[in-house]
């Protein structure tokens, strides 16, 4: 496919997602959401690909769904029947990756702006750092719509009443860069000028460890989120033991133990 709302690029076992309608402070129009899901399927099937990271161009990460965009009936995009497929019933993800089914870890570096349907990569992502100057808000409520599955996700990510602070004045509330910060939304300010290097610098520090071993403790921690401790600790017991039949979790202990670095295969 040939991207034109994003740009793909592909180093040191890094994918490098940007979104790249900066005129339109990156909002989603259905184009990009196309893209995206084919750039996120396209790292995830890629053995070359390790770790992803995801920017935007320009002064804004991403502004949210792009309102221009929006179907004047109301209705999900479709392709031919309505709620003829099951994503058709699932909440939109748009910009989002499929976090639920992906293995591969998502470094997230939020340049400026962040809304609406932006904010969904920060409660999605794996690791998420912010631009010295970014700053997170809901507009739903501000232009007549419900801030539905995005700030049901901020809700989980920060103190229920900083995120209801944020939903019910919408364009009104933001949240800057130091603050997201102190609540965890966050992990690290960087200078904007130093943001992207700084991602691909944690993202080749997460690609120093077992691959498989990364995706796994990801796998573990992902599904694990919403189960009971028990039934929580017996699933990553499980992806434990799938990657000890693995040729990296022999590789690893071998490698400390002749005092070198490890080279993995990712088998």
């Amino acid at each position: 496919m040939t991207y034109e709302t994003i740009r793909y690029e592909v180093a040191d076992r890094i994918a490098t997602i940007t979104f790249n309608r900066p005129d339109r402070l990156n909002a989603i129009s259905q184009q990009m959401i196309v893209e995206l899901d084919d750039a996120y399927t396209r790292a995830e099937n890629d053995d070359d690909v390790w770790t992803l990271v995801v920017t935007g161009a320009g002064r804004a990460f991403c502004s949210g769904a792009d309102v221009e965009k929006v179907p004047a009936d109301g209705k999900v995009p479709h392709e031919g029947r309505y709620l003829s497929q099951y994503k058709e019933w699932e909440a939109p993800q748009e910009a989002t990756p499929p976090f639920r089914s992906m293995a591969k870890p998502i470094v997230v570096a939020v340049n400026g702006i962040c809304a609406g349907a932006g904010m969904d990569l920060v409660t999605t992502g794996d690791i998420t750092i912010a631009s010295d100057d970014a700053q997170f808000f809901d507009p739903h409520v501000s232009i007549g719509l419900v801030g539905g599955r995005e700030m049901v996700r901020v809700a989980r990510a920060l103190p229920i009443n900083v995120a209801m602070r944020m939903a019910l004045l919408g364009r009104h509330e933001r949240l800057s860069a130091q603050r997201a910060y102190e609540l965890g939304f966050v992990t690290e300010i960087v200078p904007r000028e130093s943001l992207v290097a700084r991602a691909r610098e944690i993202a080749q520090l997460v690609n120093r460890n077992a691959p498989l071993a990364v995706r796994g403790t990801r796998l573990a921690i992902r599904k694990g989120i919403g189960l009971p401790l028990h039934e929580a600790e017996m699933l990553a017991e499980a992806f434990r033991e799938r990657v000890l039949h693995t040729e990296d979790s022999l590789e690893g202990p071998q490698a400390f133990l002749e005092k070198r670095d490890p080279e993995w295969k990712c088998q």
